[in-house]
């Protein structure tokens, strides 16, 4: 279940961080009724940040593929070659 609380809760920082800590999900802290931020566990904000960048790699690896499958790349050896040429390396 989420967990809401006013901003005026944040003032005991003690019983906010032991709130913060033991809740399964983020708190989601509101001003005047509306969600102002959302607070959680260092760890779940990594696991997060972690997931996401799996994410991102997944969609470029899917990019890369459809580039190959319509042939839409260039062989490595003959990019070296060009490079060297043109810069006359």
């Amino acid at each position: 279940m989420a967990v809401c609380v006013p901003v005026r809760d944040m003032k005991d920082t003690a019983a906010f961080a032991r709130l913060v800590k033991e809740s399964p999900e983020p708190v989601t802290v509101t001003k005047n009724g509306y969600s102002e931020f959302v607070v959680m566990r260092a760890e779940d904000y990594d696991l997060m940040c972690e997931e996401v960048a799996k994410a991102r790699l997944v969609r470029v690896l899917a990019d890369a593929d459809g580039s190959y499958e319509r042939g839409d790349y260039v062989d490595g050896t003959a990019f070296v070659s060009s490079m060297k040429e043109k810069y006359g390396l």
